[in-house]
Parts: C-alpha cells; sequence; structure tokens
C-alpha cells in the first residue's frame, strides 16, 4: 500500500499526484513578494481557464473563482494564500527558486496547488453538488495583507459564503495527520515603534547629556513585566522588540534612538491591554531619565478563531475521510495570520496538514532558508478540500 492510499488519499487523487506536485514546483521555482504575485496570479487564471471554472481578478494579483452546483445551498470557500519570502533559498533540490533572494519558505506553493487540484476535481462534481465552492487565492499574506482588502471589495459576497475554510502545511506533523482546534488558533499580530529622544553629549561626559540608549534598555527590561506581572498567564502575550537603532560612534551619546516591535496577543481585552501598558510604562521609564518616548502603534491581523460547532463538524468528516488516527489537536500559535478577516466575518475553520518527513530532513521550521516539505502532504490537503466539500455539499467525498 502507498504512503498516500495509507493516509486515506481516494484513487482519483492519486492518479493526479503527480500533476499537483507539478503545479507546486513550478509555483516554487518562482516566488514572488505580496501584492506582486504576477506570475503566479496568471498561472492561477490559465488553470482556471483552461478547466473552464469561472473567475475574476481582485484586489490586483487577487483571483476568486466560483464553482456553481447543480442545485442551490451553502456556499463554501476555500483559501489559498500565494506570496514568498525574501529569503535565499538554501535546499539545493532541483526546483528550487530561480528569483535570487526569494523563496517559498512557508508552503505557500502547496496551498495554492492543492486548493487548484481541488478545484480541478471538484468541476466533476459539480451535478451532485447543492450549493457553490469559492475559491479565494490571495496575496499578501506575509504582508502587508491581502485578506483584508479581499474582504472589503466582496470577496465574501456574490454569493455570500457561509463557511470559510483554510489549510497551512505544518512541518511538526508527519504525513497523515490533520491538525483541528477550537477558539484561537493563531494569536493577534501588531507592530510598534518607540523612539526616545534625549540629548546629545560626550561618552565621557554622561552627566552633560540625556542618554536615549540607557532609557531605551529600561523600556526594555520594564515592558517585559507587561507579560510576566500584568497579563493574566492563562491568556498568553509576546512583547518582542526586534529593532533598535541609534548612535553613529562608540563615544558620542546620541539624540536618539528608535525601536520597533511586535505584540502578539488573543482576545481584543489583552491586545488593548498590553498596547496601553507598553504605552504608559515606556512614557513613565523615559521620563523618570529626562528623555521623552513618542509611541506609534500599528495594529496589523486579530486573533484567528475557529467557530467550535463548525471545528466539530470538520473533525466528524475528516474522522469518516481520513481515519480517526489521523486527526490532532493543533495547539494555539504566536505567528499571526491574516485569514483572521475571513473569520471575524463568516464561521470558519483553519486547519493544518502534516508536511513533516525526518527520515528525508524535511523538518526545517517555516521562514527557514532550508526549508521544504514532503510533497506527499499535498494529496492530503486535496483529500481535505474533496472531503469537506463533499459533505457540506451533501456530494461524494
Amino acid at each position: 500500500m502507498s504512503r498516500l492510499e495509507n493516509a486515506g488519499v481516494s484513487r482519483e487523487i492519486r492518479e493526479h499526484f503527480n500533476e499537483v506536485v507539478e503545479l507546486r514546483r513550478r509555483l516554487h521555482q518562482h516566488p514572488e513578494p505580496g501584492f506582486k504575485e504576477e506570475r503566479t496570479a496568471a498561472l492561477i487564471r490559465a488553470k482556471l481557464r483552461g478547466w473552464g471554472i469561472p473567475f475574476r481578478p481582485l484586489c490586483g494579483t487577487g483571483t476568486v473563482a466560483l464553482l456553481e452546483g447543480a442545485r442551490p445551498g451553502p456556499t463554501i470557500l476555500i483559501r489559498a494564500d500565494m506570496d514568498g519570502l525574501p529569503i535565499r533559498e538554501e535546499t539545493g533540490v532541483p526546483y528550487a527558486s530561480k528569483v535570487p533572494g526569494m523563496m517559498h519558505a512557508c508552503g505557500h506553493d502547496g496551498h495554492v496547488a492543492m486548493a487548484l487540484m481541488a478545484a480541478k476535481l471538484l468541476r466533476k462534481r459539480r451535478a451532485s453538488m447543492r450549493g457553490n465552492v469559492k475559491l479565494m487565492f490571495q496575496p499578501a499574506e506575509e504582508g502587508p495583507g491581502g485578506a483584508r482588502p479581499m474582504v472589503e471589495a466582496g470577496v465574501l459576497e456574490r454569493p455570500a459564503v457561509d463557511a470559510a475554510f483554510a489549510i497551512h502545511l505544518r512541518n511538526d506533523l508527519g504525513i497523515g495527520k490533520v491538525g483541528v482546534s477550537d477558539g484561537p488558533v493563531y494569536a493577534s499580530s501588531d507592530d510598534f515603534r518607540i523612539t526616545v529622544t534625549g540629548k546629545g553629549g560626550h561618552a565621557g561626559r554622561p552627566h552633560r547629556a540625556v542618554d536615549p540608549v540607557v532609557a531605551a534598555a529600561q523600556i526594555i527590561s520594564a515592558s517585559q513585566n507587561i507579560v510576566s506581572r500584568q497579563v493574566d498567564p492563562t491568556n498568553g502575550a509576546v512583547v518582542t522588540f526586534g529593532t533598535l537603532q541609534g548612535g553613529t560612534k562608540a563615544n558620542i551619546i546620541p539624540d536618539r534612538v528608535e525601536m520597533q516591535g511586535t505584540i502578539r496577543t488573543f482576545g481584543e481585552k489583552v491586545r488593548r491591554q498590553v498596547a496601553r501598558d507598553l504605552a504608559r510604562i515606556g512614557k513613565n521609564v523615559a521620563a523618570a531619565l529626562r528623555a521623552k518616548m513618542d509611541f506609534e502603534y500599528r495594529p496589523r491581523y486579530p486573533s484567528v478563531v475557529n467557530d467550535p460547532a463548525l471545528a466539530e463538524r470538520v473533525r466528524t468528516v475528516l474522522r469518516g475521510a481520513l481515519g480517526a488516527r489521523a486527526l490532532v489537536h493543533q495547539g494555539r500559535s504566536m505567528a499571526g495570520e491574516d485569514m483572521a478577516f475571513v473569520l471575524r466575518e463568516v464561521p470558519g475553520v483553519y486547519l493544518f496538514v502534516g508536511s513533516m518527513n525526518r527520515d528525508k530532513g524535511l523538518d526545517q521550521p517555516h521562514h527557514c532558508a532550508r526549508y521544504n516539505f514532503d510533497e506527499a502532504a499535498l494529496g492530503v490537503g486535496v483529500q481535505v478540500w474533496l472531503s469537506l466539500a463533499g459533505a457540506f455539499l451533501n456530494g461524494p467525498a
């Protein structure tokens, strides 16, 4: 029995497996940054056009396709993100990125390939479908975010979406495993910029200056008390400073220091609290050291939250399709994901499909220059899409 068959992948999908792998590898060789996925969008649209699946461009490189069933019913949405990352690939595989300094290091090439293959196979089932499948090929998940503008442009309308789903490949889950959880899945992801202004001077005469470097260091240290002492530890939060820039020479106290960082939380109440506390602590620490702090807060993505009732229904469907041993509980992650904007508008589920194979060295983390995944995961992902569409639209799985 083949690995795909053992993982519960149908014969139909196994017969198309080489095609989905070829799609993924074509995409992998040509990663593109957010809102500049021109080549990716052209490939998606060419495939849809060739298969006779109607689509419309949305938000530049975004594409929305619609498979209408023969009978009326609900509309489900399948979302696939498309963009790559500014990373120089170090995998050494024959299909490595041909774009200098760009790489598909988060599996988005696989997400697109799985959604396209699902669209091709679902088209054959339209006569048995009660309702519709809408496919959302989304730009810029890695930033600045393409889901929100697509929602604002009407991706959830014409026809209205009743339930939305997304798959992310995971290199900490083995092949054949699917992670489904209730409630929060990904944290909210917000950025901040702090500017500390002091008074420059000679490093050997610090008493004549107001040192913004010392103030910045104290702000970084004091801000860690927000997570450890002010947020309920059962809620979870992260405050990370990612950059600190200031000064020009070892013997000069600069006039100012700039820092940037990220805040990650679950739940809007904690999200607001952490931003408020960071601004308050920073201003007070700076003032105590005779400096001034300016705080700029930039909300990005809210938390991704799975609908509990839908998540249970998904688990039931996938137990039947893949077997009970395939289902695992996927813990919460402090990473961010702009699928959150879709799930704020309609109920839905964000799933994880295992793509790890340690025996082949395919267990590197996402956003790593050596990241790659076991392509057997593509077959499992297509099976998940067909099974969910079949169950929700009363067609065969």
